[in-house]
């Protein structure tokens, strides 16, 4: 059904029966007939069409089994008081043709809010529209600019042309990640001195460039991270190490987390021994006797492992002699080794009885809850003046923790130990 959309407020719907059949011409004609002279002058239908103040009359109507049924539409641009009149008198008509005929009103629809409405619901589709086109436009032309940059940046060193950031040459120190994302990733995030390995086979460049530069291994947090770092370990000489968190890949970190993971590295030798990483000995023996079965010269791999087991065992002989422990500090230094990168924190009593075990994010409320009786507290995690204090009026006479943070008052009741002076 078509209304004139410059004369209409509102639309009368009604509906209407009859006991035969019947047209729309005579639908038409019933309505302006029995309605004339009973609303007086001013609601004269036929006056009223003929001014435009009420639309063309629309009828749809059907015939079935000698009965007749259909809608009426009467468009009006009266006000709302006439509009109401002129519906209800609609309802007075009883015959339409020769048959009995009724005509029930079933609603006055006021067509400015129908297309208020229609609006707001387009107006919304268009704005959704708009945003949507103007988000992936925008992160379009940024990721454009961003990968641009990037692979002017990236470089590619040695014979097998490694993918690596711009200042891997001049560099004193380099970062070793596992693939070409990686080093996208750090270079997205301003560090420019990273050489991936691509590949569980770590190329010869990366060994001889390890043995005038200070390396970090940066590597997944996943099975195959740990992988290429011991493979790494055996033909480079690392200095420090550090992973993506559990399960998580160097290319997905965010810049906070690269950062808090490049903060957190390790010296090598403390990471192997913190996390009982044991270099594949055995195999790389086995490998190596099948070789010298074909060439009574070594492997380089075997030589190069064969090296670093020695320098490792040498400097192990010189710390052992520099230092000596106590039972106690050897029990701690068993619980800093099983706590290692866990993130919790252990309660024990004089007799070292444990007490309880909590995430360090806990620690504190647990220690303020606690009842007196608490001897000892190992923790993987920084000791803090807010812990220490806590410490203190808990008469918790030790605390041990992976490292000291920023103390301003030391309380004489309380000893404090960490583990670099304990491992």
């Amino acid at each position: 059904m078509e209304i004139d959309p410059n004369t209409t407020k509102y639309l009368i719907h009604s509906r209407i029966s009859a006991d035969g059949i019947v047209e729309k011409p005579d639908v038409v004609g019933a309505i302006f007939g029995q309605t004339e002279g009973l609303l007086g002058d001013e609601l004269d239908l036929r006056d009223l069409q003929k001014s435009g103040r009420i639309g063309r009359i629309e009828v749809e109507i059907s015939s079935n089994r000698g009965r007749s049924e259909g809608k009426v539409y009467i468009p009006s641009s009266l006000d709302q008081v006439e509009t109401a009149i002129l519906a209800s008198a609609l309802e007075t008509i009883e015959r339409v043709g020769p048959c009995k005929a009724r005509i029930t009103i079933d609603a006055i629809e006021d067509v400015r809010v129908s297309k208020r409405t229609r609006i707001i619901d387009r107006a919304k589709q268009l704005l959704n529209e708009m945003i949507k086109e103007s988000r992936v436009s925008g992160i379009d032309i940024t990721d454009s600019v961003r990968q641009s940059v990037q692979i002017e940046e990236i470089a590619q060193y040695g014979n097998g042309k490694l993918p690596a950031g711009p200042n891997i040459e001049n560099s004193d120190a380099i970062i070793v990640v596992e693939g070409r994302s990686d080093v996208l990733n750090l270079l997205k995030h301003g560090i420019k001195n990273a050489i991936a390995v691509e590949g569980t086979s770590i190329p010869k460049v990366i060994a001889d460039m390890s043995r005038d530069k200070v390396v970090t291994a940066f590597v997944d947090g996943d099975r195959g991270g740990e992988l290429i770092l011991r493979e790494l370990l055996q033909v480079a000489e690392v200095d420090f190490i550090t992973r993506a968190p559990k399960d998580q890949e160097v290319e997905e970190l965010t810049q906070k987390q690269l950062m808090k993971s490049l903060r957190n590295k390790i010296p090598a030798e403390q990471f192997v021994e913190m996390f009982n990483t044991r270099l594949p000995r055995k195999l790389l023996e086995e490998d190596t006797k099948a070789e010298h079965a074909k060439n009574s010269a070594p492997p380089a791999s075997a030589v190069k492992a064969k090296e670093l087991k020695t320098r490792h065992e040498e400097k192990k002989q010189q710390r052992e002699s520099t230092k000596k422990f106590s039972p106690e500090q050897e029990k701690i230094r068993e619980i800093l080794v099983e706590l290692g990168a866990s993130s919790k924190a252990r309660l024990f009593a004089e007799n070292w009885t444990m007490i309880d075990e909590v995430p360090v994010k806990e620690l504190a409320n647990r220690l303020k809850e606690s009842e007196r009786g608490i001897s000892t507290v190992v923790f993987d995690g920084v000791i803090t003046q807010r812990i220490l204090d806590i410490a203190a009026n808990q008469k918790i006479p030790l605390l041990v923790g992976a490292k000291l943070g920023n103390i301003t008052k030391q309380p004489t009741g309380v000893e404090i130990w960490t583990r670099d002076k304990l491992i």
